[in-house]
């Protein structure tokens, strides 16, 4: 059995201090729906436990009765930090589950065919991380506006979600985490803790991020709405 956790507890500090990025219309659905309907027309995932904030459980409950999002079997609050999120979801996950696929409900751009590629990753390899090879040049800046040195681009990745992993290997690397205090910002970071294999799959740059209001005009142009 594959599971799929999806964030959205985020709120969007370029958008306004109380805005819930994963809530905000994206065409005709709030922008957390489109990931809902990619996992749940995704055939290598059979489940979705869907995480955010605690005030939003409710509004997200009626996204998921009126969008047939029938694969999300619980729905939780979420943490004050991503881990926290990310281990609550994991902790409701089927005792069944041995692949668990992580996404941020902010990337609605995400496709089942990158969903599906990251879970097969895991399944072989133990891990399968999406991730887009940087094309830009690389500046370092101590301070200021002044470049320090060009970084060499050629080994460098921009990773994305889904992080899919198996699910003892996430559950032992958030053991691990818990144990040394420190934060995270992506699942990826913990599993490099305990294992130095991580797998990437390959992305692409439409899986974006919605971090501002023109994230959503360029979403909405990738997804034709």
């Amino acid at each position: 059995m594959n599971s799929g956790i999806i964030v959205a507890g985020g709120k969007g500090e370029r958008m306004g201090p109380d805005v819930h990025k994963a809530f905000l219309s994206l065409g005709a659905k709030p922008v957390l729906v489109y990931s809902l309907l990619a996992f749940e027309k995704c055939p290598d995932v059979d489940e979705v436990v869907l995480v955010v904030r605690k005030e939003r459980i409710e509004a997200a409950r009626c996204a998921v009765q009126m969008f047939g999002c029938k694969k999300v079997i619980k729905i939780v609050a979420g943490g004050n930090q991503r881990q926290q999120s990310v281990a609550n979801g994991l902790a409701e996950i089927s005792e069944e589950a041995e692949v668990v696929a992580v996404h941020d409900g902010a990337r609605p751009c995400v496709t089942i065919d990158l969903i599906s590629a990251t879970i097969k990753s895991a399944i072989q390899y133990g891990s399968g991380v999406a991730a887009v090879k940087i094309t830009d040049t690389v500046k370092e800046v101590d301070k200021g506006m002044i470049i320090s040195q060009t970084i060499d681009r050629t080994k460098l990745w921009r990773v994305q979600t889904p992080q899919a992993f198996k699910v003892a290997l996430l559950r032992k690397a958030f053991e691990m985490v818990a144990k040394k205090k420190i934060k995270i910002t992506d699942e990826a970071s913990s599993v490099e803790l305990i294992c130095d294999n991580v797998r990437l799959v390959q992305s692409s740059s439409s899986n974006i991020k919605i971090t501002s209001p023109d994230d959503l005009v360029l979403a909405a142009a990738l997804m034709r709405l």
